[in-house]
C-alpha cells in the first residue's frame, strides 16, 4: 500500500471528484461549505449532504465499518488543508494535528497566505490594518505554534515563509502590508535561532513583481513602467518563485537557515 504521506492533496478547487475501486465521491464546495455526494457502483447512492454531517453516515451504516471508515478517510485526506482559515488559531492546530494523523508527520511547511487592503496611512480604517495584519503575518505564526513540536521530536524540516519586497524596501500606500511583510522576516530569524538545535530551518522569501491574474489586469503602460525599475527588465514568473521554495524545501538548502532570498530582478529600492 503507497504510504499515506505520498498522497496528492489536490489545489485548492471548487469541485473534486475521487473514484475509488466502487466508490465515486464527489465533493463541492458552496460558499464556505462542502457538500459530498457519495456513491457505490454496487448500492447505489450512499450519502449526499454536508461533511459536516458525515458522522451521522458512518452510524447509519454501522453495519459496514469498513466502507464506512474507507469513505470517511477518502474524504479528510481529501479535504485537509482545503478547510483551513488562516486567522483561525484553533483551525490551525486541527489542520497540523489532521496531517500529522492522516500523512504521519510534516517535513516541509510554506506559509503563503497573503491579502491586501492599500490605502494611506490617513484614510487606512482600523479593519484594513488588522485584516492584513492577521492574515498575512499572524497565519504564519498559528501554522508554526502547531507544527514546532512535530518537527522537532522529528528532528528535521523546512519551514518557508513568503514575505515581499515591499518588506524590504516599503511602498507608500502599504503601510499595513509592508508591516505584515517585514514583520515575516523578523518572524523568520528569531524562529530559526529557536530551532536550529533541532535541525529546523527556517527561511523567507521575498518575492518582487510576479506575472500573476492581478498583474495582468493591469495597465499595459502601468506594467511597461513598472518593468523599467526592475534591472533584470521584466516581471518573474511563478514558477522562478516556485524553485525558490523547492531548493529551501530541499536538502541543497541544508545549510541554508534564518535568510531571506529577493527573488526580485534586482529590484531593491
Amino acid at each position: 500500500m503507497e504510504p499515506k504521506w505520498r498522497r496528492n492533496i489536490p489545489a485548492p478547487t471548487d469541485e473534486i471528484l475521487v473514484k475509488d475501486g466502487q466508490l465515486t465521491i464527489r465533493l463541492v464546495r458552496l460558499e464556505d461549505s462542502w457538500y459530498a455526494n457519495i456513491e457505490s457502483a454496487i448500492e447505489g447512492k450512499i450519502f449526499s449532504g454536508p461533511v459536516t454531517e458525515m458522522s451521522e453516515l458512518i452510524v447509519s451504516n454501522s453495519s459496514k465499518p469498513a466502507t464506512m471508515k474507507r469513505i470517511k478517510s477518502i474524504v479528510n485526506s481529501t479535504l485537509i488543508g482545503l478547510l483551513f482559515v488562516t486567522a483561525s488559531f484553533s483551525a490551525a492546530e486541527q489542520l497540523i494535528s489532521d496531517v500529522v494523523e492522516n500523512f504521519g508527520g510534516i517535513h516541509v511547511v510554506v506559509n503563503n497566505a497573503g491579502i491586501t487592503k492599500d490605502n494611506l496611512i490617513l484614510r487606512m480604517t482600523e479593519e484594513q490594518w488588522d485584516e492584513v495584519i492577521t492574515t498575512n503575518l499572524k497565519s504564519a505564526f498559528n501554522i508554526c505554534k502547531h507544527v514546532t513540536k512535530t518537527m522537532m521530536k522529528q528532528r528535521e524540516g523546512s519551514i518557508i515563509n513568503i514575505s515581499s519586497i515591499v518588506g524590504l524596501t516599503g511602498n507608500a500606500g502599504q503601510t499595513n502590508y509592508a508591516a505584515s511583510k517585514a514583520g515575516m522576516i523578523g518572524f523568520t530569524k528569531a524562529f530559526a535561532k529557536e530551532l536550529s538545535s533541532r535541525n529546523v530551518r527556517c527561511n523567507a522569501i521575498a518575492p518582487g513583481f510576479i506575472e500573476t491574474e492581478m498583474t495582468d489586469k493591469l495597465d499595459d503602460k502601468v506594467k511597461t513602467e513598472f518593468a523599467s525599475r526592475i534591472p533584470l527588465g521584466r516581471y518573474a514568473k511563478p514558477e522562478e518563485v516556485a524553485d525558490v521554495v523547492l531548493f529551501l524545501a530541499s536538502k541543497m538548502s541544508s545549510y541554508v537557515t534564518g535568510q531571506t532570498i529577493s527573488v526580485c530582478g534586482g529590484l531593491n529600492d
